[in-house]
């Protein structure tokens, strides 16, 4: 059985001034420090999380779209 793919998704910038649903999303997708590096399931779900605040998150690695 294929291992399922992953992408590693940084967290770069602060939600501080960001609105409360951009917040969730950060920490729904794992985040709990800037600068910090996560590798989930490449998943439709999270592809559309990231999609959801590209201005705080990014995809990093050979991954990356």
């Amino acid at each position: 059985m294929a291992e399922p793919k992953k992408i590693r998704i940084q967290y770069y910038r602060s939600a501080i001034a960001a609105p409360a649903k951009h917040k969730l999303v950060v920490k729904g997708l794992g985040f709990t420090r800037l600068n910090q590096i996560v590798e989930r399931e490449d998943s439709d779900s999270i592809r559309g999380m990231v999609k959801a605040v590209p201005h705080l998150v990014r995809i990093v690695g050979p991954e990356a779209r």
